[in-house]
């Protein structure tokens, strides 16, 4: 356990700063007055690109490597893009991931009590697994270093390594152990998703995750290719425990996943690697309603609960793993009251929904 721990918050761009905000004043009313975190804020995004040049100043980059843990509120701006065309925002979130081998992305997906799902006959409880996504592979890993030709090519490599397969599915394997198995019958399972039957890379990345699942033979283990995936998500969600899969894919289901229980607003994140962390919901900068007061500051609250999980279990703090567990609890709560923001089908803002969370876990 450490005295202190220093969380560096990028609030970003659009309703970024809101739901950092939120974020944070969550924390301090779950910690109290001897609270351990140590805030310090910082600037990227897109934003700051536009009235700089500069998306990501190596400042940030330091402060972020040298902390505890970093807490973010969304990045990007529709048109703020590169000269090659890509956004200028992702850069914080990428070279984070890369550079600091964050490589395991952990998105749940749950369904909340008071929130309607869009797939009929869905009822609380019947949505909670996890996706777990490869976040330094896949095909994601060629940014920056695809190929252009004359204006009439565009090449990007799909990267995939026994090492980084390997740590992900063993990732996904604990997760499913420590679970309470799959909604619609309790049993622990992880599930590769891939397209096994079309692509080498990914024919290798189920080969390599057969060869990890037999080490875990009290946990079900099943392929199912991405395709039939979005497909399953929708029409019985309640069978999946834990979904590991490539970077893209992953992305790509986190957010059909998200639809199912209310939208990306739902949707926390959590970015980890052996020994740094980067939490942020899974939702964009939204910014046509930045500055509104109508931000969903659920998803980014719970991916702020799930930092102090993480910090409290590679600390061994107490504290920390209390006050994570008081956080979910109080955003359940506010939810159950029918404290639900506009795309949850409710009339709430932004800071009605951050006090009474704050009012519950205090």
């Amino acid at each position: 356990m450490k005295d202190a721990y220093t969380i560096a918050v990028v609030e970003g761009d659009g309703i970024g700063p809101e739901v950092a905000q939120s974020a944070v004043a969550v924390l301090e009313a779950a910690l109290g007055a001897d609270t351990p975190l140590r805030f310090s804020h910082h600037p990227a995004g897109a934003e700051l690109f536009r009235e700089t040049g500069e998306s990501f100043p190596e400042a940030t980059f330091a402060a972020c490597r040298d902390a505890d843990a970093v807490l973010h509120g969304a990045a990007g701006i529709p048109g703020v893009n590169h000269p090659d065309g890509t956004e200028a925002g992702l850069d914080f979130t990428l070279r984070l991931r890369f550079e600091l081998d964050l490589f395991a992305n952990i998105r749940p997906i749950r369904l909340f009590k008071g929130v309607a799902s869009p797939l009929a006959n869905v009822k609380p409880g019947g949505i909670d697994y996890i996706i777990l996504r490869e976040n330094s592979e896949g095909l994601y890993a060629a940014r920056g270093a695809g190929s252009r030709l004359r204006g009439e090519v565009a090449v990007d490599t799909l990267v995939q390594t026994r090492v980084g397969i390997e740590r992900i599915v063993h990732q996904a394997f604990a997760l499913a152990r420590a679970s309470a198995g799959a909604p619609e019958d309790g049993v622990r399972r992880v599930t590769c998703c891939d397209k096994a039957n079309v692509l080498r890379s990914y024919a290798f990345f189920r080969q390599v995750f057969d060869e990890v699942a037999a080490n875990y033979p009290d946990i079900e283990a099943e392929h199912v290719l991405i395709d039939a995936m979005t497909m399953h998500l929708v029409l019985r969600p309640g069978h999946y425990n834990v979904i590991v899969t490539e970077n893209m894919f992953g992305d790509i289901i986190s957010d059909l996943g998200a639809a199912t229980i209310g939208g990306m607003g739902m949707a926390p994140s959590a970015e980890v690697g052996l020994t740094r962390g980067l939490f942020q919901a899974a939702h964009g900068s939204a910014p046509d309603i930045a500055g509104k007061g109508m931000a969903n500051p659920y998803g980014t609250i719970l991916s702020a609960a799930s930092m102090l999980d993480w910090l409290g279990g590679r600390h061994d703090d107490a504290r920390l793993t209390s006050a994570a567990t008081r956080v979910r609890n109080a955003v359940d709560g506010a939810i159950a009251l029918g404290v639900l923001t506009r795309d949850l089908g409710g009339d709430r803002g932004t800071v009605t929904a951050t006090e009474t969370v704050r009012r519950l876990v205090a």
